[in-house]
């Protein structure tokens, strides 16, 4: 974890001599802060170390000091150690206690010591002085809070922070949004989202978690409308997000978006799951001829949907064609259906004998109110022209 700002705004300016330390005391932190400042860290350390203190407030004050160092020094267990001895003598000048305090609650905070840190935090936030950042205490507690996963009490230290900051940033609102995302409060989650957005509209994975979420609330239209703004917007969605996509144009009667969409993926043209459905939104969307072609597509990676293209062709009068695909159907269920269907491409093209034919083959197979209807209407048609 970073360090942040306020540690070391704090651990770069020079100590303030107090008025109450000994002359002693005063002398020994004038020397180690004149070798700290020539880069001899370990050496201004030694100093302080070797001290001989008798008085309990020179101890804190000293405390307070070593425990700079040690973070300068990259030994944060010391700082820790040398902070908290600070902090709990009690005995440190008001904006001395509360800037050491800070100081130690911003460590703990960097170090993962998460419940220590919000103890001082907490302690800090019932008394916050005009000329501090009160905002940036509140997001210190939410995200202490958040790395514990304390959801309840990131939402409420994060009304604290909004309150007093009122312009949108996206590490708070992420923060916010996996806090509502946890407590499954879905509702609330959309607006959050909706900020992140406007501050990142090329970020994928808001608009995927948007459209998500919509579709979770089964509103449907608006993650259509969500994903398809973000497409314009020239976002880079997944293969899934366009899929999705196209199934929820076609859920909201926009069959022919739904078949663009499906033609636009990868593999558009040699996958057998995109193509059936590229053919079945283009009939859906009365294109037909896009249809047909998809369809025939789709046979040549897989022969059990011909009776599909072969009923396509007939309602398209394409009855030759039709006829090519009804011959090669294989499958022993449709065998009736088959035979119908040529009954009613022959019967179209006037070949009244043939569609007899296969309108008795039709009856043998499978004798149905159909097959029946059709011998007799064709009958009739031959002793008409006999």
């Amino acid at each position: 974890m970073k360090k942040y700002a306020l540690i070391l705004a704090l651990l770069f300016t020079p100590v303030a001599l107090s008025a109450q330390l000994s002359q002693y005391s005063a002398g020994k932190v004038q020397q180690a802060q004149k070798l700290q400042q020539e880069n001899k860290l370990n050496e201004a350390i030694s100093v302080l170390k070797g001290m001989d203190i008798s008085r309990a407030y020179d101890r804190a004050f000293i405390d307070r000091v070593l425990g700079v160092y040690y973070w300068q020094a990259e030994k944060p267990s010391e700082s820790i150690r040398h902070l908290s001895q600070s902090v709990s003598s009690g005995l440190l000048e008001d904006e001395q206690a509360r800037s050491t305090q800070r100081m130690l609650a911003d460590i703990l905070l960097s170090q993962a010591q998460y419940k220590t840190a919000l103890k001082h935090y907490y302690q800090l936030s019932q008394s916050i002085p005009a000329s501090e950042k009160a905002d940036e205490l509140w997001l210190r507690i939410a995200q202490a809070h958040y790395q514990i996963e304390e959801w309840r009490p990131v939402l409420s230290a994060l009304q604290h922070y909004e309150r007093l900051h009122r312009k949108d940033e996206v590490q708070p609102l992420t923060m916010k949004l996996g806090a509502q995302l946890q407590l499954k409060q879905l509702q609330s989650a959309l607006p959050t989202l909706n900020r992140l957005i406007v501050l990142q509209p090329e970020k994928k994975v808001w608009w995927q978690q948007m459209a998500g979420i919509q579709m979770q609330l089964d509103r449907h239209r608006h993650a259509m409308e969500t994903l398809a703004l973000a497409q314009r917007q020239g976002v880079d969605l997944s293969q899934q997000d366009l899929k999705t996509l196209g199934q929820l144009y076609a859920q909201q009667g926009i069959p022919e978006k739904a078949a663009r969409i499906f033609a636009s993926l990868e593999n558009s043209d040699s996958d057998e799951t995109l193509l059936v459905s590229q053919a079945t939104y283009w009939q859906m969307a009365k294109e037909w001829d896009k249809s047909i072609s998809s369809w025939q597509k789709v046979v040549q990676l897989n022969s059990k949907y011909r009776w599909q293209l072969a009923q396509l062709l007939i309602q398209e009068g394409q009855y030759q064609l039709a006829l090519n695909e009804l011959n090669q159907i294989q499958d022993s269920k449709r065998k009736a259906d088959v035979e119908l269907a040529k009954v009613r491409v022959f019967y179209k093209l006037e070949q009244y004998e043939q569609a007899i034919v296969h309108a008795k083959k039709a009856d043998q197979i499978e004798s149905s109110k159909s097959s029946q209807s059709w011998i007799k209407y064709l009958n009739q048609i031959r002793n008409m022209n006999s």
